[in-house]
Protein backbone atom coordinates (compact mmCIF):
# COMPACT_ATOMS: atom_id res chain seq x y z
CA UNK A 1 0.00 0.00 0.00
CA UNK A 2 1.56 3.61 -1.14
CA UNK A 3 2.09 6.02 2.04
CA UNK A 4 0.36 9.38 1.99
CA UNK A 5 0.73 12.78 4.01
CA UNK A 6 -1.45 10.89 6.15
CA UNK A 7 1.36 8.71 7.75
CA UNK A 8 3.80 11.04 8.01
CA UNK A 9 3.80 13.99 9.69
CA UNK A 10 3.75 16.56 6.98
CA UNK A 11 0.06 17.51 7.17
CA UNK A 12 1.54 19.38 10.35
CA UNK A 13 4.36 21.00 9.01
CA UNK A 14 4.05 24.48 7.96
CA UNK A 15 5.49 25.74 4.99
CA UNK A 16 9.19 27.31 4.65
CA UNK A 17 8.73 27.54 8.71
CA UNK A 18 10.43 29.08 11.48
CA UNK A 19 12.14 27.06 14.28
CA UNK A 20 9.94 27.93 17.04
CA UNK A 21 6.62 27.45 14.39
CA UNK A 22 8.03 23.36 13.43
CA UNK A 23 8.67 22.92 17.04
CA UNK A 24 5.11 24.27 18.46
CA UNK A 25 3.32 21.98 15.25
CA UNK A 26 5.52 18.88 15.84
CA UNK A 27 4.43 19.07 19.54
CA UNK A 28 0.72 19.50 18.86
CA UNK A 29 0.69 17.17 15.89
CA UNK A 30 -0.78 13.40 17.42
CA UNK A 31 1.86 10.34 16.34
CA UNK A 32 1.52 8.77 13.45
CA UNK A 33 -0.83 5.69 13.73
CA UNK A 34 2.20 2.97 13.44
CA UNK A 35 4.65 4.54 16.23
CA UNK A 36 5.10 3.42 19.34
CA UNK A 37 6.20 5.73 21.34
CA UNK A 38 7.33 7.11 24.37
CA UNK A 39 6.14 9.94 26.46
CA UNK A 40 6.83 12.96 23.78
CA UNK A 41 7.97 14.59 20.92
CA UNK A 42 11.39 15.18 20.93
CA UNK A 43 12.50 18.18 18.81
CA UNK A 44 16.20 19.56 17.65
CA UNK A 45 17.94 21.89 19.67
CA UNK A 46 20.75 24.68 19.35
CA UNK A 47 21.54 27.84 17.63
CA UNK A 48 18.63 28.65 14.66
CA UNK A 49 21.84 29.98 12.83
CA UNK A 50 24.14 27.11 13.54
CA UNK A 51 27.30 25.82 10.59
CA UNK A 52 26.93 22.41 11.67
CA UNK A 53 23.96 20.35 12.16
CA UNK A 54 24.39 17.24 13.87
CA UNK A 55 21.72 14.07 13.17
CA UNK A 56 21.04 10.86 15.11
CA UNK A 57 18.96 8.38 15.62
CA UNK A 58 16.32 8.71 17.91
CA UNK A 59 15.62 9.73 21.32
CA UNK A 60 16.82 7.89 24.31
CA UNK A 61 15.14 7.24 27.39
CA UNK A 62 16.83 10.42 29.07
CA UNK A 63 15.55 12.38 26.26
CA UNK A 64 11.94 11.18 26.22
CA UNK A 65 11.37 11.84 29.55
CA UNK A 66 13.56 15.66 29.48
CA UNK A 67 11.91 16.39 26.44
CA UNK A 68 15.13 17.32 24.82
CA UNK A 69 17.81 15.62 22.36
CA UNK A 70 21.70 14.37 23.61
CA UNK A 71 21.17 15.01 27.12
CA UNK A 72 21.59 11.53 28.27
CA UNK A 73 24.90 9.36 28.35
CA UNK A 74 25.70 9.47 24.55
CA UNK A 75 24.89 12.81 24.63
CA UNK A 76 27.30 13.89 26.93
CA UNK A 77 29.96 11.65 25.28
CA UNK A 78 29.01 14.00 22.16
CA UNK A 79 29.66 16.78 24.03
CA UNK A 80 32.91 15.89 25.08
CA UNK A 81 33.87 14.94 21.55
CA UNK A 82 32.63 18.05 20.34
CA UNK A 83 34.69 19.68 22.92
CA UNK A 84 38.20 18.12 22.11
CA UNK A 85 37.07 18.28 18.37
CA UNK A 86 36.86 22.23 19.24
CA UNK A 87 33.26 22.76 18.48
CA UNK A 88 30.95 24.90 21.27
CA UNK A 89 27.21 22.97 21.32
CA UNK A 90 25.59 26.22 21.68
CA UNK A 91 27.17 26.98 18.48
CA UNK A 92 25.47 23.95 16.74
CA UNK A 93 21.61 22.24 16.56
CA UNK A 94 21.86 18.80 17.33
CA UNK A 95 18.75 16.63 16.00
CA UNK A 96 17.51 13.36 15.48
CA UNK A 97 15.93 11.59 12.24
CA UNK A 98 13.20 9.97 13.97
CA UNK A 99 11.42 12.38 16.76
CA UNK A 100 9.93 9.39 19.37
CA UNK A 101 11.69 6.99 21.33
CA UNK A 102 11.06 3.65 20.10
CA UNK A 103 11.61 0.90 22.77
CA UNK A 104 10.84 -2.24 24.12
CA UNK A 105 10.18 -3.29 27.79
CA UNK A 106 12.55 -5.39 29.66
CA UNK A 107 11.36 -6.02 33.09
CA UNK A 108 11.18 -2.15 34.59
CA UNK A 109 13.31 -0.66 31.86
CA UNK A 110 12.68 0.49 28.29
CA UNK A 111 15.19 -0.71 26.30
CA UNK A 112 16.04 1.11 22.74
CA UNK A 113 14.68 -0.39 20.00
CA UNK A 114 16.31 0.64 16.44
CA UNK A 115 13.79 2.37 14.46
CA UNK A 116 12.39 1.03 11.14
CA UNK A 117 11.84 2.58 7.50
CA UNK A 118 8.12 3.42 8.80
CA UNK A 119 9.41 5.71 11.73
CA UNK A 120 12.21 7.21 9.22
CA UNK A 121 9.22 8.33 6.74
CA UNK A 122 6.78 8.83 9.02
CA UNK A 123 9.68 11.36 10.45
CA UNK A 124 11.50 12.82 7.75
CA UNK A 125 8.91 15.96 6.95
CA UNK A 126 10.06 16.95 10.32
CA UNK A 127 13.81 16.65 9.65
CA UNK A 128 13.85 18.37 6.30
CA UNK A 129 12.00 21.08 7.76
CA UNK A 130 14.57 21.58 10.60
CA UNK A 131 17.27 21.60 8.04
CA UNK A 132 15.37 24.05 5.71
CA UNK A 133 15.04 26.47 8.56
CA UNK A 134 18.74 26.31 9.85
CA UNK A 135 20.19 25.93 6.12
CA UNK A 136 23.41 24.43 7.74
CA UNK A 137 26.33 24.22 5.79
CA UNK A 138 27.34 21.07 7.22
CA UNK A 139 25.59 18.18 8.17
CA UNK A 140 26.98 15.16 9.82
CA UNK A 141 25.11 11.95 10.59
CA UNK A 142 25.58 10.01 13.62
CA UNK A 143 25.13 6.44 12.83
CA UNK A 144 23.88 4.40 9.89
CA UNK A 145 19.87 4.97 10.45
CA UNK A 146 20.85 9.11 10.11
CA UNK A 147 23.20 8.64 7.42
CA UNK A 148 20.63 6.44 5.34
CA UNK A 149 17.82 8.51 6.22
CA UNK A 150 19.10 11.66 5.01
CA UNK A 151 21.34 9.60 1.82
CA UNK A 152 19.59 6.11 0.65
CA UNK A 153 19.87 2.80 1.85
CA UNK A 154 22.43 2.50 -0.31
CA UNK A 155 24.80 4.67 1.86
CA UNK A 156 27.22 2.52 3.67
CA UNK A 157 28.71 4.01 6.87
CA UNK A 158 31.26 1.35 7.54
CA UNK A 159 32.62 2.06 3.62
CA UNK A 160 31.83 5.91 3.48
CA UNK A 161 32.46 7.27 7.13
CA UNK A 162 33.70 10.51 7.52
CA UNK A 163 33.48 11.23 3.62
CA UNK A 164 31.89 14.14 2.39
CA UNK A 165 29.20 12.83 -0.42
CA UNK A 166 26.96 15.26 -2.56
CA UNK A 167 23.56 16.10 -1.17
CA UNK A 168 21.10 19.10 -2.07
CA UNK A 169 20.55 19.42 1.44
CA UNK A 170 23.66 20.82 2.53
CA UNK A 171 26.84 22.03 0.53
CA UNK A 172 28.77 19.90 3.09
CA UNK A 173 27.56 16.25 4.36
CA UNK A 174 28.95 13.42 6.31
CA UNK A 175 28.51 10.52 8.26
CA UNK A 176 30.65 8.70 11.48
CA UNK A 177 29.40 6.87 14.04
CA UNK A 178 26.67 7.46 16.60
CA UNK A 179 28.07 7.77 20.00
CA UNK A 180 26.03 4.90 21.47
CA UNK A 181 27.81 2.78 19.47
CA UNK A 182 31.25 3.73 21.62
CA UNK A 183 29.13 3.34 25.16
CA UNK A 184 28.29 -0.28 23.73
CA UNK A 185 32.10 -1.57 23.76
CA UNK A 186 33.08 -3.15 26.84
CA UNK A 187 36.76 -3.06 25.72
CA UNK A 188 38.56 0.25 27.12
CA UNK A 189 41.47 0.10 24.65
CA UNK A 190 38.78 -0.08 21.84
CA UNK A 191 36.45 1.89 23.62
CA UNK A 192 39.28 4.72 23.84
CA UNK A 193 40.94 4.03 20.38
CA UNK A 194 37.45 4.39 18.59
CA UNK A 195 36.20 7.96 20.50
CA UNK A 196 39.73 9.41 18.90
CA UNK A 197 38.39 8.57 15.56
CA UNK A 198 35.54 9.92 16.56
CA UNK A 199 37.11 13.03 17.47
CA UNK A 200 38.67 13.34 14.25
CA UNK A 201 35.73 13.23 12.20
CA UNK A 202 34.39 15.72 13.97
CA UNK A 203 37.24 18.48 14.11
CA UNK A 204 37.21 17.14 9.98
CA UNK A 205 34.19 18.20 9.70
CA UNK A 206 34.31 21.83 11.57
CA UNK A 207 37.24 22.46 9.67
CA UNK A 208 36.05 21.43 6.09
CA UNK A 209 32.94 24.31 7.61
CA UNK A 210 36.08 26.88 8.48
CA UNK A 211 37.53 26.63 4.45
CA UNK A 212 34.37 26.86 2.88
CA UNK A 213 32.60 30.00 4.77
CA UNK A 214 32.17 32.86 3.34
CA UNK A 215 34.66 35.84 3.30
CA UNK A 216 32.79 37.85 6.28
CA UNK A 217 30.20 35.47 7.48
CA UNK A 218 29.84 34.92 10.84
CA UNK A 219 28.73 31.20 10.25
CA UNK A 220 32.02 29.41 10.25
CA UNK A 221 32.29 26.56 13.07
CA UNK A 222 33.60 27.66 16.47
Amino acid sequence: MARTTRDTAQRFIPLHASLPALRKARAAAPLVRFIRAGTQTVFGEGSPGAPIMFVGEQPGNVEDFSGRPFVGPAGKLLDRALSDAGLDRAQIYVTNAVKHFKWVQRGKRRLHKRPGSLEIVACKPSLEAEIAAIAPQAIVCLGATAAQALLGRSFRLTQQRGQFVLSPLARLVTATVHPSALLRMADAESREREYGLFVRDLRTAAGAVRRHARPGSTRAAS
